[in-house]
């Protein structure tokens, strides 16, 4: 009787030490068991705004080959030309695409914003277009003369002006040129000063109107064909990917600039807008 209880205590050691083992080795494969599989790299998100054609055009050229990149970016398209400054000053977007330089300096100067050129992507041939004339010289006395009325296109157009002998203004006053600099109007040309996005409609009403491609050319005009006159090649007016101070060198901004100033967005340029755009890289 001793030795039958003897055997059955030994055989019921035996049986807690085995189950004690596997215990101890059902925990130490539980980590492995119950780790996360590793997920994959979010892109990161941008917003940029823009207003039309060829630079919404271009950022859709450029939005697949940043997914390429990691980097998923929303083209925001807003409905006037001070909209998208605001927007990028306010944090709302992370870069805007619809401008030149002068025109953002003038913003910041304005405003009080830090707003960058990040990359030039394009010059705009500027011109002024009149449904009513061929030629300059048909220009009449006291013709209407049509501008925007933002400082930085202002000055832009008054220099085009002058460079045809239309007008001439004070010496040194450049792209800062305002009506007061005009010393000389001899055919005594009214101008016109409205908001950027109007000037294509200006065409039935006024002489002459100065603008960009981008007005004229859903208009079916096109500076080499059309423009009575357009600016010289020394323009200081490239249109510009824009960021701010605090976000100009982050990863995502970046890769839009160097995709923005690539091969694909070249030869969209070359053969879609070689009448009215030259690309600046």
């Amino acid at each position: 009787m001793k030795k039958t209880l003897k055997y059955t205590l030994m055989l019921l050691v035996l049986v807690m030490i085995a189950a004690g083992c596997g215990n101890n080795k059902k925990i130490e494969s539980t980590p492995e068991a119950t780790a996360p599989a590793a997920t994959a790299t979010e892109p990161v998100k941008i917003k940029v705004a823009s207003l039309i054609p060829p630079m919404t055009d271009i950022l859709d050229i450029v939005k697949p080959l940043l997914k390429e990149d990691g980097v998923d970016m929303e083209v925001v398209i807003l409905s006037d030309n001070v909209q998208p400054n605001e927007a990028l000053a306010n944090k709302e977007v992370d870069a805007n695409f619809f401008q030149h330089v002068p025109y953002m300096e003038q913003f910041n100067a304005s405003k009080g914003s830090k707003l960058v050129e990040v990359q030039p992507v394009y010059d705009a041939i500027y011109g002024g277009y009149s449904k009513r004339y061929k030629s300059i010289a048909d220009l009449p006395e006291g013709a209407t003369l049509v501008m925007a009325n933002d400082p930085s296109n202002t000055g832009r157009s008054l220099q085009m002006f002058a460079k045809a002998g239309l007008i001439k203004l004070k010496e040194g006053v450049g792209i800062q040129a305002t009506q007061a600099d005009i010393t000389e109007n001899a055919k005594k040309f009214k101008f016109q000063e409205v908001d950027l996005l109007m000037l294509a409609r200006m065409l039935d009403d006024a002489d002459l109107v100065a603008m960009t491609p981008a007005y004229a050319s859903p208009l079916g005009l096109t500076p080499k064909k059309d423009a009575l006159i357009t600016e010289g090649s020394d323009s200081e007016f490239t249109i510009t990917l824009v960021a701010r101070e605090d976000n100009k060198d982050s990863d995502a901004i970046q890769k839009l600039a160097k995709r923005i100033s690539g091969p694909e967005v070249k030869k969209f340029l070359e053969d879609n807008y070689a009448d009215i755009a030259l690309p600046a890289f």
